[in-house]
């Protein structure tokens, strides 16, 4: 791991599996990103027991997660990265339970206090077949709705096999992972870039649409 920059990218992994598909995905975007200059981050929760928010409302008032485990370890990591990358298996075309509980978790509890305002984010899927593009049009949704720019490739960001070592064989999905990376680190240091410069763009907040006349400050 590249140690020269403070460019940094946290790449969470959730697949049970950690040295499975996913993984050997990562393995070659980690190099990349390194390779260019971005340090990185490996966060396993496929393997973790992380339940589903229960809409408590407890971090509101406390600024954290009232389940204390890799939601509120990764939140403070997250302040401080320049991008998130998740991976994800594909079950039933959509995402890894764990992992779903964990993003809706980790954005919900940190949306008062960590800016995501322009950090990238993008997701890898590995399928064997087929519900790959569902499973990565949902987890970018987490994206789209907090102003994180997300990194595209030359094809969707995906691998395909059972194992491992049939992702080895997917050609065009590891190419698509270095691309993945070269993208990433090229929009992390322009965005760092525009920053320096002239800031983040402003991002309003004083209309909030729920039908009725409360207006959110």
């Amino acid at each position: 791991m590249s140690k020269d920059t403070n460019y940094k990218v946290l790449l969470v992994n959730g697949s049970p599996h950690v040295k499975g598909c996913v993984a050997r995905a990562f393995d070659e975007l980690e190099k990349t990103l390194n390779d260019c200059g971005v340090t990185t981050e490996r966060i396993n929760v496929g393997n973790k027991d992380i339940r589903g928010c229960i809409a408590c409302n407890y971090c509101r008032s406390h600024g954290r997660c009232v389940f204390n485990d890799a939601v509120n370890e990764t939140a403070p990591k997250l302040a401080e990265a320049d991008g998130l990358i998740v991976g994800t298996p594909v079950y039933y075309a959509g995402s890894n339970g764990q992992l779903h509980a964990f993003m809706d978790r980790l954005f919900y509890s940190t949306s008062g206090t960590i800016n995501l305002n322009q950090k990238v984010g993008a997701t890898v899927v590995s399928s064997r077949r087929a519900g790959s593009t569902s499973a990565f049009d949902d987890l970018n949704h987490y994206f789209t709705i907090s102003s994180m720019p997300i990194v595209s490739s030359t094809y969707w960001n995906e691998v395909h096999g059972f194992s491992a070592e049939d992702v080895e064989g997917d050609l065009e999905g590891l190419q698509t992972m270095r691309n993945l990376g070269r993208n990433a680190a090229f929009l992390i240091k322009a965005i760092r870039a525009q920053r320096v410069k002239e800031g983040l763009p402003e991002q309003e907040h004083t209309v909030f649409t729920n039908f009725h006349s409360e207006i959110r400050q």
